[in-house]
Formats: C-alpha cells, structure tokens, sequence
C-alpha cells in the first residue's frame, strides 16, 4: 500500500520505523530479533537505507522484500544519487519495482567516504528534487522527500531548506520525513514556512533516543543534529552511569514526541539503529497515553491534519 494513502486514511498518528541492512550475520540476527519485537507493534510502515554500491543496493531491495512479504510489513526502499548514473539508478527502481516495493525515498545522499562535498556522479543526478520527477514521471511508487528543520550542512541560505524541500514535493514527493532533531521548535518554525509556501504534504518527524554519550558526540555530531544546552548538561552528568543516561534519553524522546503529536505532527518516524527496546519503550508509552487525543483542536501547524480526522 501506498505511504500516501496510509497516512492520508489512517484514524491515529502513523508510526514507523527505520532499519539499515545488515553487512554482517551478526548484524543480521541483530536485526531479525528487532523486527521480530517490533512487528508486535503494528508500524504504520518500515523503510531501509540505502548505500552506494551494488552490494548496498542489492542488500536494501532484499531486506525491503523480505520485510514485505516475510515479515508482512509495509517497506519503503531509501534511494540516493551517490554513486550512479541515471542509467543505473533506473534500472535499481526497475528492481524495487519487480520486487514488489510501492514506496521509495527520495535522497540527494551523503558525500562518498573520505569527500567533504557532494558531487554528482558523471551522468546522474545533481539533487533529490531531479530524481524525485524521473521517478514520479515514470514510475508508480508513492515518493517520499527529507526534510531538515536544522540546516542542511550544504545550506545556501536561510532560507535553502525550504525551498528545497518545496521543489520535492512540486517534482512529486508526496510525504516528507525530517531528519533527526532534538528541539521541537525547529520543527514547528520549519513546518510553518513551508505552509506559508504553500506546501501542505504531511511532514513526519524522524527522532532517534541518545542511549550512548558516544552517540550523541559521534554519530548526532557527524548529522549536524543540535542538542539543546540543558539536555546535553544532563546527558553529561550521566556520563559514568550507561543505564541513567538511556533512561534519560528514552524520557525525553517520549516527551518530545507526545508534544509533536499533540501538536497536529502526523506521525513519528523511528531512527531504530536496527534494535528495539528504546524504540519499544517510546511508542508503547505514546499508544497509552494518545496525547494527540488530548489536545483536540490543536492548530495543524505541525505537518498534518488537527486531530487525524
């Protein structure tokens, strides 16, 4: 089915999680034992990264199948311009779609390891919004965009992001997903200017737990992910005691979504890092407290329609 639809008919927020695939048998009983706890969840829909290289490539269109038709799970393959010509990155949709896929993010896609700037590969795409119109010009997926309530690190201009997530959604994309964030307001003020454009598609927050303190100085580091003073005051303060610091971040992602949802947000996306408990704990919490029920009339400046009507 169709993201589109499933957001668009859905009677509560949407949930979904994200997965990379695995590079390893460890790592790929790492996630199976994931899926296997996740899926007694009921995610609206999954999605599958997606790296350059044939390798890459061949490992997302096999987890997104196997999520589909083993798992009985809605799958959304990531696709980037990294790495291929247009030629190329036809024939991989040509797969997805002999796979079964119906949706695919739409990514411009991170520099090559060891480049600083992103460029285009001789004979492909400068940018997501000219991959976002091949696909939605000739084939039937539902197309998802990024989004970035923080600037983007190749931001031009204050005022980039949005206009570059407006050229997604007018070459096609019909959902867009933000990257990680850790202050609400971001996204509220984002969703805000795009809506003044004019742009109306659901704009689903992607939110990931800090459990680590190498995480949240690795990993959120290298994104561009800003964390507010007062939250890494206290992430600091557990840095010798593992256990409080991922109650804390479990705490304050669970805040954090319940304010979104509240606030009109038409889902959550999970960033999982291919395990589950955060991801099980943060959701089972939301469905018991339905915070987006206790807010009716709440304005849709969030990314979606008041209450999911």
């Amino acid at each position: 089915m169709r993201i589109d639809e499933i957001i668009e008919t859905s009677p509560d927020p949407t949930f979904s999680f994200e997965f990379f695939p695995p590079k390893t048998d460890e790592a790929e009983a790492l996630l199976h034992d994931a899926l296997e706890t996740l899926r007694e969840l009921s995610p609206s829909f999954v999605s599958v990264t997606y790296g350059a290289g044939g390798s890459s490539r061949d490992r997302t269109i096999k987890v997104v199948r196997n999520l589909r038709f083993d798992h009985g799970l809605e799958a959304m393959a990531h696709l980037t311009c990294v790495g291929a010509t247009k030629g190329e990155i036809r024939t991989v949709l040509q797969q997805m779609r002999d796979a079964g896929v119906d949706n695919v993010l739409a990514l411009r896609g991170d520099p090559p390891g060891g480049e600083e700037k992103f460029a285009p590969t001789p004979g492909g795409f400068a940018s997501s919004p000219e991959l976002t119109a091949l696909i939605a010009e000739e084939f039937p997926f539902a197309i998802g965009g990024a989004a970035y309530p923080e600037p983007h690190p190749d931001a031009r201009h204050d005022d980039d992001d949005v206009q570059t997530a407006k050229a997604k959604v007018q070459a096609g994309a019909k959902f867009l997903i933000t990257q990680i964030f850790y202050d609400n307001a971001d996204y509220f003020s984002f969703v805000q200017r795009l809506r003044d454009e004019g742009i109306d598609v659901p704009v689903i927050p992607g939110l990931m737990p800090i459990t680590s303190i190498g995480q949240s100085r690795g990993f959120l580091k290298k994104i561009g992910a800003r964390i507010p003073d007062d939250y890494r005051r206290e992430l600091d303060l557990r840095e010798d005691d593992p256990e409080a610091l991922k109650s804390l971040g479990i705490s304050y992602a669970t805040l954090q979504a319940a304010e979104l949802l509240a606030a009109g947000a038409p889902g959550i996306h999970f960033i999982t890092m291919n395990r589950s408990p955060a991801t099980r704990a943060i959701l089972s919490t939301l469905r018991l407290h339905r915070p987006w029920e206790r807010t009716a009339g709440a304005p849709a400046t969030a990314g979606g329609e008041p209450a999911h009507a």
